[in-house]
Formats: C-alpha cells, structure tokens, sequence
C-alpha cells in the first residue's frame, strides 16, 4: 500500500478551490492544508471544505511533502522556488513562469534537489485527445483553434499566454520534432494586452501548423486538425468528439470503421474508413492531480514535466514577442 503523502495549496482563487476538492477525494493523500494571501478567500475555502489554512505560506510548506501552486503566473518562480528548495515536489498551474530564464531556474533546482515538477497544461489530458492514442500519428500539416468570448479572468497575461500555450503543448507532445521556424501575428481589441493571436511554425522534420488564439468570440471553439499521408483525424476538445479518415487500398478487417466509402484516383481503387473511436469522459483536473500524486509515489511520470512545460512556455514567449514587434 502506498504511503499517505501530504499535499498543501498555495492559491485558493477561481481554479484553487478546485484542487482542494480533488484532493481530498483523491486515495493517498492527506490535504495538510491551504494558504492565500487574501484571508477572506481563505476563510471561506476553510468553511465550505472543512480544511486547515494557515497564515504563513512557510509553515504551510514547511509541514507538505508536496505543493500545489494556484498563484499568478508572476509569483510562480519565487512560491515554487521556496518549496523545491527545501525539497518539495510542485504541481505548478500553466505557465510554468513568467519567462523562461525562470522557468529554467526550477526545472535546474528540481534535478539539484531531486524533486518532481509537474506543469497543469490541462488539454493533455481532455478526452478527445486521448482518443487519439491508438493510432499512428506523424502530421504534416495541423490546424488548430481555439476562440473563446471575453472574460475579465485571464486578461493579465495575453491570449498566446492564456489560451494558445494549451495548444502549443499539444502542438510539442504531438510533432516528434524541434521547431525550427515562428511567424506570428496579433492585435489587442479590449486590452492592452494581445487578444487575437496567429501563429505559424515549421518543425525541423517539415511538418507546418497553423494557431489561432482569440478571447474575442461570440461562441467557444476549441478544435484540432491533424494531416498526415492516408490519415486525417479532427478533434472538438469542447464536445468530446474525435473522428478519424483512413485511407487504404482494400478494407481492412481489423479496422473498426463505422462506415466506409470508395473513390478511384488515376485508376486506383480505394476505401476511406471513417470512424468514431470511443471518447472515455473523465475529468481531466482530477486525473491531472492524481498523476501528480502517482508520480510522486514512483508509480507513474508526470504527464508534463518541467522541461515540458519550460518547452511550452519558450514557443509561446517567442510567438508573443514577435506579435509585439510586429504591432510597434
């Protein structure tokens, strides 16, 4: 049976509350108990949850063995930096930092003092993504969307910060590659920060994606589309619901397509099997903590690890400051 490992919050907000819920429904763990720099939000995550809150983040961190950080993105490095120095492993909500040269600096701690960083990119772990696994996917070309309607929540950091490095990490879990080539274009329409962004990379093995990244929407959209030679799948990360074009010579009696259709190209003859893999609704936060807590007790590895999520956060600085010098 593996042992109870003690798990503090430092960041009680909108999401916060969130990981104090899972964690108590979560085998293994024991919630030590919460920190926030607003004590009136403390109090009221103490009552609704029945948790302990403390007024001294160091003593909060101090009685873990683990800390999950639902903080601003700016106070990332310094609350982590705390905590892993005294040899605390971190699940830290995306971004990893604020910049890389910081985000650098704990994935370099975290190794000096062998312990985990896990980074909460999410969407790795949405359903419809994960339906995508049993297949061989090698893309081309990728397409990807994500709109949003605007909300005050998320305007401190701009969109390619609050919405496309969500996907830029899909993006580098998805490309066995190195990114070898950014254009990226952007304007601010509420804030004074980017709102609509676009972004075009090329991997050093050919394959091209295009983002976009809006919080001006009238409606939600969150899809991905992936190309490759023979394969074509879509993904509604919002719906769950994928779906994936086979293409082959004859039909395959392995393949479970729900329907196919034949179509002739230069005289050839061939079938596109479409298909609806099965989407196994989950919710992805909870899986999120749980693999952190599996990492933890050396049964699992973190889904995004630091230097994933330092990887994430270095592609989406240089789109954002290709955007700003594009702009001035």
């Amino acid at each position: 049976m593996n042992k109870q490992i003690n798990i503090g919050i430092i960041g009680t907000g909108h999401l916060g509350q969130y990981h104090v819920k899972h964690f108590l429904g979560l085998p293994n763990v024991n919630l030590v108990g919460i920190y926030d720099v607003n004590p009136k939000q403390t109090d009221i995550i103490q009552k609704t949850y029945a948790v302990n809150s403390f007024t001294s983040m160091e003593k909060l961190v101090e009685s873990c063995d683990a800390l999950s950080i639902v903080t601003p993105t700016e106070t990332h490095a310094q609350v982590a930096k705390k905590c892993i120095e005294i040899g605390k492993h971190v699940f830290i909500e995306k971004p990893i930092t604020k910049d890389i040269k910081e985000a650098e600096m704990l994935v370099r701690l975290a190794q000096e003092n062998n312990v985990l960083i896990q980074v909460g990119h999410i969407e790795r772990l949405n359903p419809a993504i994960l339906a995508l696994k049993p297949f061989s996917v090698s893309p081309k070309f990728v397409e990807i969307q994500r709109l949003a309607p605007y909300t005050i929540r998320g305007t401190d950091v701009p969109v390619v910060l609050d919405l496309m490095i969500h996907d830029i990490d899909i993006l580098l879990s998805i490309v066995d590659s190195s990114v070898s080539n950014i254009r990226a274009t952007g304007v601010s329409i509420l804030t004074d920060s980017v709102d609509i962004a676009h972004a075009r990379l090329r991997f050093e093995n050919g394959t091209v994606a295009s983002m976009v990244s809006s919080r001006v929407a009238q409606d939600k959209v969150r899809k991905i589309k992936l190309f490759q030679k023979d394969f074509y799948a879509t993904m509604d990360l919002l719906l769950g619901l994928t779906e994936v074009y086979q293409i082959s010579d004859e039909i395959d009696p392995d393949l479970s397509s729900d329907t196919t259709a034949p179509f002739e190209y230069h005289g050839r003859k061939r079938i596109i099997a479409y298909e609806k893999p099965p989407v196994i609704q989950s919710d992805a936060l909870r899986d999120e903590l749980s693999n952190f807590v599996d990492s933890i007790s050396g049964n699992a590895k973190p889904i995004v690890d630091g230097k994933a999520g330092r990887d994430a956060l270095e592609v989406a600085i240089q789109i954002q400051d290709m955007i700003i010098q594009d702009i001035h």
